[in-house]
């Protein structure tokens, strides 16, 4: 019996490549929900090749123009955050990948653990703002959640059959984006083209952004912290231009274990899907033979403060990690719209973190809390922008 799939951000990049998983597997998968932003004619596009019987949206206004686009099929069409919810929970459905990016994550997730879902998680932003729901919820609802990043993928492959006694550490590794031995202050020219050239990756905008600022490396962090249960002073991060480790796990006695492979979503996407079984596919593979190099370096923290702020903000807790996570959405929003430079992104996201500090928030936050700060704090960053020729030195 085919696998039933609700997917959230079909039209996006994590989105459009777990759609070309389940090409390669038409016999084992079946998807039964799409769930996208404004993007209506490729979500169009994928619901007549697919044929779900439900599709989300993000606002009413666009229901006629995709019902036009429909060539004749007429699925449910929901919307909003509420649709997501609602689709993620479908008594049919036995798999829910959450692709979608930011925050927005957080509630549909939320619905699919607790409906007894098995969660493929693509949205590091719901683990870094609620993880301390997230994963209590799961393991009340005895929910599976399995990471589609790389780099946790690559953690909780090489976890497998290992005693949690035995881990040491966890090391993240990160390409070093397109800014990799620049100086600090070369930064201060970066064009948003620049920004948006990743040397290994093929990514959407704003995670391609956070690459290229390491805050991607920063909320990954987080989500370790989260997904995999150890202090923050046992995650570390290195730079390993090649992207061919995708992280390691350090064990007691001095064994690291490294998962390997191209620079190819579709292969942790596809282990999620798939968990715990490695199908053969169609897709590249590495060959270690063709010139194949693994090198390391620290990371440099004045090049690349976001590292440090977001283990600040992990092991204060609360919901500073929330803020921490829509300040940068809303800066690296503004970024891509060109009207804020590069190095302020971190600069906002510095300042919404000092005003949070003078803030009075709760230690132990419930969901409400930690969305009423996500919104305080894109209503922060928001003003430090429109303020910005004070905070951010003429922009």
């Amino acid at each position: 019996m085919a696998i039933k799939i609700t997917l959230l951000g079909s039209t996006g990049s994590i989105g459009r490549q777990t759609l070309e998983v389940v090409d390669e597997f038409p016999e084992l998968f079946k998807v039964e929900a799409l769930a996208a932003g404004s993007n209506i004619r490729l979500l169009a596009e994928q619901a007549r090749k697919y044929r779900p019987s439900y599709l989300v949206i993000d606002s009413a206004h666009r229901i006629a123009k995709l019902q036009e686009l429909l060539s004749g099929i007429k699925p449910t069409v929901l919307t909003g955050i509420e649709g997501m919810k609602e689709v993620a929970a479908l008594p049919e459905v036995d798999l829910v990948l959450t692709a979608v990016v930011g925050a927005v994550g957080i509630e549909p997730t939320l619905a699919a653990i607790n409906a007894g879902k098995r969660v493929a998680l693509a949205n590091k932003e719901t683990l870094v703002a609620a993880g301390s729901i997230i994963m209590p919820a799961a393991l009340r609802n005895n929910v599976k959640i399995i990471p589609v990043d790389s780099e946790h993928s690559a953690i909780f492959q090489c976890l497998q059959g290992v005693s949690p006694g035995d881990v040491e550490r966890l090391v993240l590794t990160a390409s070093g984006g397109p800014f990799r031995g620049y100086r600090p202050e070369d930064l201060e020219k970066v064009t948003l083209e620049q920004a948006l050239n990743h040397p290994n990756w093929d990514m959407g905008g704003k995670i391609t952004i956070d690459s290229a600022t390491m805050f991607n490396k920063g909320l990954e962090i987080i989500e370790a912290h989260w997904l995999f249960g150890l202090e923050f002073d046992r995650i570390d991060v290195v730079i390993h231009p090649e992207s061919i480790i995708h992280s390691l796990v350090v064990l007691a006695d001095g064994s690291h274990l490294a998962q390997m492979g191209l620079c190819d979503m579709r292969l942790p996407i596809q282990y999620a899907l798939t968990y715990p079984k490695h199908l053969p596919n169609s897709f590249p593979k590495l060959d270690l033979l063709k010139g194949a190099q693994l090198n390391f370096q620290p990371v440099d923290s004045k090049l690349f403060p976001a590292i440090e702020l977001a283990y600040q903000a992990g092991r204060f807790g609360g919901s500073l990690p929330a803020a921490l996570n829509a300040a940068n959405e809303e800066a690296v929003k503004t970024f891509l719209k060109g009207k804020i430079r590069f190095v302020d992104i971190i600069r906002v996201v510095s300042e919404v973190v000092a005003r949070y500090h003078r803030e009075s928030f709760a230690a132990a936050p419930d969901l409400e809390e930690i969305l009423a700060v996500d919104s305080w704090a894109r209503l922060q960053a928001n003003e430090i922008i429109e303020q910005g020729r004070k905070f951010l030195g003429g922009i």
